[in-house]
Parts: structure tokens; C-alpha cells; sequence
């Protein structure tokens, strides 16, 4: 069976005071861009999003059990689940289905508590970070990450960068979209998107 390349680039940093997620916009198959509009940063809460890259099939059905997992949390204790916690259930989740994997990357980010942010594979492997990428344009905007990230930056810094990385992917992926990017900040005050358009 021939399979078909497909493609994205998602980025996360954690600022001082939030989380800033970041990815184009572009949906690929193969040789063909199928849209240049697609989210790929899903709000799971009012207060954590995960990108996606992969299988799209494979991350909305995880959204959904997310989703339904938080408002069951939030019935249960009267308060929300952390960001570290969905990031741990969703490690949990992963795991258990590594004979049958969902084929998924994800970054989860948010602030509940305090600004959090990490990055899972397929598998469930889970990494807490500072800063970190996804998909086939990560090289390049782990690259501009490590050189342009500073401890305690502020969010409208990081949300600069986030771009930045994004839009480094996109000149030498062919998979990643260049024109857009996708941006949610998630802060104490909760979340908000944008998007950031070039004309190229």
C-alpha cells in the first residue's frame, strides 16, 4: 500500500506569564496542499489547547476524550484539571494503546495553576519544556527556538518567536504552510487567538 507524505510545523513556549502556541495553517497530501485554512491548535478547556500533527482523525478523537475527561473532572471536584494532569491522562492514554497507536504528535499547553507546557509521541512519551516542536518543518523552528528563547520572556516575546519558527519551517518544508500562522496565547486572563498573515 502506498502511503501518502503529509505534513506541519507546531511550536510552544512557555512565557512568564502564559503560553503561547503557535502553527501554520496548511493542510498537505502528498504533492498537493488541500487547504490553506485549516486550526491546528484545538482548545481543549478555557484555560489548555494541544496542536496537532499527525493523523487528523487520530487527534480530534483524543480532543474529544479530553474534553469530556475535564468537564467530568471539573463535575467531580468543582474545580479544573492542570495542565499537568491532562498532559499526564493523556500520556496515559497513549500508552495504553501502543499496539495500536493513534499516530499523533502533541504539544499541550496551558495555564490553570501556573504557565505549563510539554510535548507527548505516540507512544505517551512525556516531556515538560520549556519550549519545544512538531511535525516535519521541527528541525528548523527547534533551531530558531533554542537561539532566540530567554527565560522569563514576556508572552508578546514568545508569541514573536512562536512565529518566527513557524515561518522559518515554512521556507524550507514543503509541507508547512508559510503564508499563515496560527496563533493561541493562554494566560491567567484565559485565551485568545490570531492569526499572522504574510503576503509573499
Amino acid at each position: 500500500m502506498e502511503t501518502k507524505k503529509t505534513g506541519t510545523t507546531t511550536v510552544g513556549i512557555k512565557a512568564r506569564d502564559g503560553v503561547v502556541l503557535a502553527a501554520d495553517t496548511q493542510a498537505s497530501l502528498d504533492h498537493m496542499v488541500e487547504t490553506l485554512n485549516i486550526r491546528k491548535i484545538v482548545p481543549i478547556t478555557d484555560r489548555i489547547a494541544i496542536t496537532t500533527a499527525g493523523s487528523v482523525g487520530d487527534v480530534q478523537a483524543l480532543a474529544r476524550m479530553l474534553e469530556a475527561e475535564a468537564r467530568y473532572y471539573q463535575f467531580t471536584w468543582n474545580r479544573p484539571m492542570s495542565t499537568k494532569a491532562m498532559a499526564n491522562l493523556l500520556s496515559n492514554i497513549l500508552n495504553e494503546n501502543k499496539w495500536f497507536p493513534y499516530l499523533v504528535q502533541i504539544i499541550i499547553g496551558g495555564y490553570v495553576d501556573e504557565p505549563t507546557l510539554a510535548n507527548l509521541d505516540a507512544l505517551g512519551g512525556l516531556v515538560f519544556d520549556d519550549y519545544t516542536a512538531t511535525g516535519s518543518g521541527s528541525p528548523f523552528a527547534i533551531a530558531v527556538l533554542e537561539d532566540g528563547f530567554k527565560k522569563d520572556m514576556s508572552v508578546e516575546e514568545a508569541k514573536e518567536l512562536a512565529v518566527r519558527a513557524v515561518k522559518t519551517a515554512g521556507k524550507r518544508d514543503v509541507y508547512t504552510g508559510s503564508r499563515k500562522v496560527q496563533v493561541v496565547v493562554i494566560t491567567k486572563d484565559g485565551m485568545k487567538e490570531e492569526f499572522v498573515e504574510f503576503n509573499e
